[in-house]
């Protein structure tokens, strides 16, 4: 059987969506949304979606429990975290449903101090981007902007050599193009 490509399977998740609420889901939804998991088990957005629709959902399906049910919702969520590649988002639900559902603090606690680490990073490294594009456009405003972040980014980074190069850079060019004084030594 052929994968369905990326845009097959954009649009069944938003067939799916179309079948229910964000807050409210219909049975045709989750039926949607279980399809489309398993013609992709690693597609991810759907996986939390799903997830989510059914800790919503008032109405499990004839037969089930609510504890089959939570069994489904913690599998779904395990299974986003693999696909993901542990990705923060995936991480933090996960820690969300296992600190309210299954009261484990410690490994809720584990889960969100990992989720926030990992996003952490991609705040750095995109702040770092930031800095970087706004330097290299070389405008009084843009340099601005790059020495405004750079300062917050260096305080909630400071340890940060990225952060740290990406700043001395727009500050050297500030100091060229007379928007700061020179520091003195």
């Amino acid at each position: 059987m052929k994968h369905p490509s990326l845009d097959e399977l954009v649009a069944r998740m938003r067939a799916a969506r179309a079948e229910g609420s964000g807050n409210r889901p219909s049975q045709e939804q989750l039926r949607l949304h279980r399809e489309l998991v398993e013609a992709c088990p690693a597609f991810t957005p759907n996986l939390l979606e799903l997830a989510r629709l059914l800790r919503l959902d008032d109405e499990p399906l004839p037969g089930s429990s609510g504890e089959e049910t939570l069994s489904e919702i913690r599998r779904l969520l395990e299974q986003a975290v693999r696909a993901s590649g542990r990705s923060a988002p995936a991480l933090v639900e996960l820690a969300y449903f296992l600190d309210i559902f299954h009261d484990s603090p410690p490994e809720a606690e584990t889960l969100f101090e990992e989720g926030a680490r990992k996003a952490l990073s991609t705040v750095e490294e995109a702040w770092a981007g930031l800095i970087s594009f706004w330097s290299s456009k070389r405008t009084r405003e843009s340099l601005t902007k790059a020495l405004q972040l750079g300062e917050t980014a260096e305080k909630l980074f400071p340890d940060s050599e990225r952060i740290g190069h990406e700043l001395r850079f727009a500050r050297d060019l500030a100091v060229t193009d007379g928007l700061i004084p020179p520091e003195r030594p």
